[in-house]
């Protein structure tokens, strides 16, 4: 009932900041502005999934809450947002997994620059049930403009998006089981510990297994985000230019891809970024 990962929530602090940050770090302009409810809001939509940059304002229940979450931090991965086919129908299987779903909700936007308006239908589970990850599911009316490409060799789409666990059964019974994306990958190894691969429309949702002493095994944790690049040395060297710090290039676990660490200008979000090599042609 998943087609796909729509959009991941960004807390951040400051959203003049994370706005700049972002525009520079993707090479495009955000897609969609608003404000209201306790926050502000800039969404950058790539070809695969959105990223919506939100930051407290004002003084109230819910920006109370989004500070609290952040911590005095410069930026956290808050939620996780799947695209569905049928709300309706997603929302009855939430209820059968006995993932206790908030009743549908009709939801409107508009665009501060355009004053576009966009309709969803949304619900979420409780995140209790959810291992600590808070997770909405989404039915949208109509499809979000896409973020125009600023600059050379923009960030394209997401290739996929880290979740830390200490519980790797659980955790599959959540992802597979219960959600129902499909299990492409389990794989174990003495150096970087067990990872499992989801896939949730042409992305991929990762858990990775790494036991450590005192850690949390009743909740999962949004961990970090991996970026796809058409030429990842290109990027770099745009990236370099713009002043970030950025690693050297090397080899992904995968075979043939590449891969390369983005060490700021990310909001404090762990990220790396990713380019496949072309596939050979038949």
């Amino acid at each position: 009932m998943i087609t796909g990962l729509d959009h991941i929530v960004v807390l951040v602090s400051d959203i003049g900041a994370a706005k700049t940050a972002y525009q520079s770090l993707l090479a495009r302009a955000p897609a969609w502005q608003n404000s209201g409810e306790g926050a502000d809001r800039v969404l950058f939509t790539l070809d695969n999934v959105t990223i919506e940059l939100m930051a407290p304002s004002g003084f109230s229940v819910t920006a109370d809450r989004m500070r609290a979450l952040l911590d005095d931090q410069e930026g956290v991965l808050a939620s996780l947002c799947f695209r569905v086919a049928d709300i309706g129908k997603m929302h009855r299987r939430l209820e059968r997994v006995a993932l206790r779903p908030d009743p549908v909700a009709e939801v409107e936007s508009s665009d501060a620059v355009t004053d576009a308006v966009l309709h969803w239908k949304r619900t979420r589970a409780a995140t209790e049930l959810t291992r600590g990850v808070r997770m909405f599911f989404l039915e949208l009316a109509d499809e979000r403009p896409k973020s125009v490409a600023t600059d050379i060799a923009p960030i394209d789409a997401l290739d996929h998006v880290v979740i830390t666990t200490e519980d790797s059964d659980r955790a599959a019974a959540l992802y597979g089981a219960r959600l129902g994306l499909d299990l492409a990958l389990d794989r174990s190894h003495q150096d970087w510990g067990q990872l499992m691969f989801f896939r949730c429309g042409d992305l991929i949702v990762e858990a990775v297994r790494r036991p450590v002493a005192g850690g949390d095994a009743a909740h999962d944790r949004l961990w970090g985000l991996s970026w796809r690049v058409a030429d990842i040395d290109a990027t770099r060297a745009r990236l370099i230019a713009a002043g970030l710090d950025v690693s050297e290039v090397r080899n992904g676990r995968k075979p043939g891809t590449r891969i390369m660490t983005v060490r700021n200008g990310t909001c404090g979000i762990q990220t790396v970024l990713l380019e496949r090599s072309p596939k050979p042609a038949d």
